[in-house]
C-alpha cells in the first residue's frame, strides 16, 4: 500500500486532503483510481491513517478516513546520527539507509578530517536536498514520521546538542574489545535518547575522541576490520534496531 505524508491540518475528522506534488504522483505516476486505498501519516504523532480515495480534483486528492492504526513502526528510543561530512554523494546514501533503519534525526557534522566544507549558502541547499531524501526514504520504508536532517554543526556544537542524551556512542578503532560494545548495546532501554557519532573518511582526530570522552561519549569498537564511514553508521543503526525492535 502506498504511503504519503500530510500536514496535521489536512486531516479533518473523516476527511483527509492530499495536496502538492503527491497529487501528480497519485494521478499520473501511480494511476490510482477512486475507491483505492492508501496510507497517510502526519509525520509527527506516529499514527497511520488508512484512507480511501473519494475524489480527484486538479490540485488535490480527497480521501475518506477509514481507521487509525495506533501501533506504530517507530523504535522505542530516539536515535540521533551525528555523521561526519563525507565526500561526494555518500551523505545521500547514509541518510536513505539510516531512515530505513529507524533513525530519528540526522546531524551532519564538520570534523577535523572532513574534506567537505560548506558555506552558509551551500549548507542551506544541501540540507534541503537531504531533507527531501529523508522524506522519500520515510515513504518507502513506511515510517510514521519524517526524520529531520538538521543544518551542519561543528564537532563542538554536536557535542553540546548530544549532552542531554542518555546514551552516547562513538565508534573508534582503538576502543576496547567487542565484549564491551555488546554490553553497551544490550543495555539500551526503551525511551532513551541515543547519540551515535560517526567520523568521515579518515575517522576522528585523537583530540576529538578525547573531547567526546570528556562529554560522556563512550568509544566502542565495530570489530577488527576498518569500516567505511557509510558502513559504520549502518552497522551501529542495525545493532540498535535489533536491540530495540519488538
Amino acid at each position: 500500500m502506498h504511503q504519503f505524508f500530510v500536514e496535521a491540518s489536512q486531516i479533518h475528522d473523516k476527511t483527509v486532503i492530499i495536496e502538492g506534488s503527491d497529487v501528480n504522483h497519485i494521478k499520473n505516476v501511480l494511476r490510482m483510481k477512486i475507491g483505492e486505498e492508501l496510507s497517510v501519516s502526519n509525520g509527527v504523532d506516529g499514527r497511520e491513517y488508512r484512507c480511501g480515495i473519494v475524489g480527484m480534483e486538479e490540485n488535490r486528492i480527497v480521501c475518506e478516513l477509514r481507521f487509525v492504526k495506533e501501533d506504530g513502526v517507530e523504535l522505542s528510543s530516539k536515535v540521533y546520527l551525528f555523521q561526519g561530512l563525507p565526500k561526494a554523494d555518500k551523505m545521500e546514501l547514509i541518510i536513505q539507509k539510516a531512515v530505513e533503519l529507524g533513525v530519528y534525526e540526522i546531524v551532519p557534522v564538520e570534523t577535523g578530517r572532513s574534506v567537505v566544507r560548506l558555506d552558509a549558502k551551500k549548507a542551506v541547499q544541501k540540507t534541503a536536498r537531504w531533507q527531501a531524501i529523508a522524506e522519500a526514504a520515510a515513504k518507502q520504508s513506511r515510517r510514521r514520521i519524517i526524520p529531520k536532517v538538521s543544518a551542519p554543526l561543528t564537532f563542538e556544537q554536536a557535542l553540546v546538542k548530544a549532552a542531554p542524551m542518555q546514551v552516547k556512542l562513538i565508534p573508534y578503532e582503538l576502543a576496547e574489545g567487542m565484549e564491551r560494545t555488546k554490553q553497551l548495546i544490550a543495555s539500551l532501554g526503551e525511551g532513551e535518547d541515543i547519540a551515535v557519532f560517526i567520523g568521515p573518511e579518515g575517522g576522528f582526530e585523537e583530540k576529538e575522541i578525547e573531547q567526546a570522552k570528556e562529554h560522556g561519549v563512550q568509544p566502542v569498537t565495530l570489530g577488527r576490520r576498518i569500516l567505511r564511514t557509510e558502513t559504520a553508521g549502518f552497522t551501529v543503526m542495525a545493532w540498535i534496531m535489533y536491540q530495540l525492535e519488538k
